[in-house]
């Protein structure tokens, strides 16, 4: 196993980032009901819920000062200013994850937030979203309801700033259509369980009987 794995071989750290409206969401969601072994790292976050959010399993929604008591804390494994909101990684998640017997954690954070992952965890795995075209993302991000125009406006105009940040990620899926694009996810997962060092145990307990 490398010098620089810093986490048990049977827990996957998997980050999935994306500009808004490129299906990250949907496609998270999808991939914990396929992997029940993966625990989702609900992040910390000063923006206000949308409508089909809970409190707790989507986010732990909290106030400006409570998020930056919690920095200086050094509570976060990550946190980031994004679209004007603070967002957070709570650094208990991974430990949470073993104590419950998971092997993996999913991460739903901005570029921002993978590279500081990254830094700490550097067997993380970072799968990028993209949308099919430009347009598209527009019209995503236009059928949102929950969103004033003003802030889909800034949403896309951020976008490409986060296209442009695709060369850190190990994985890209243009998310065109969703079975393929979930297809696709479905496959960096199972793959990534069997990378060689985190197997390696197993074949060399073979070798010693």
């Amino acid at each position: 196993m490398s010098a620089s794995v810093s986490t048990d071989p049977d827990l996957i750290l998997l980050i999935i980032s994306s500009p808004s409206g490129a299906g990250k969401t949907t496609l998270t969601h999808r991939l914990l009901q396929e992997f029940p072994e993966l625990r989702f790292s609900v992040s910390h976050t000063t923006r206000r819920p949308r409508a089909n959010e809970v409190d707790g399993q989507d986010y732990h929604f909290i106030d400006e000062q409570t998020f930056e008591q919690l920095v200086d804390e050094g509570s976060f494994a990550e946190w980031a200013e994004v679209h004007g909101n603070l967002y957070g990684t709570s650094v208990t998640e991974i430990d949470r994850a073993r104590a419950d017997g998971k092997h993996g954690v999913l991460f739903d954070v901005d570029y921002q937030g993978a590279r500081q992952i990254k830094e700490k965890f550097p067997e993380a795995v970072g799968v990028f979203i993209l949308p099919p075209s430009m347009n598209e993302l527009r019209r995503r991000l236009d059928s949102r309801g929950s969103d004033d125009a003003e802030s889909r406006r800034k949403r896309f105009q951020k976008a490409r700033e986060e296209i442009e940040h695709y060369p850190f990620f190990d994985y890209m899926i243009v998310n065109d259509e969703l079975q393929q694009a979930l297809a696709e996810l479905r496959g960096i997962v199972l793959a990534e369980g069997c990378r060689q060092w985190r197997v390696a145990a197993k074949a060399e307990a073979l070798l010693e009987r």
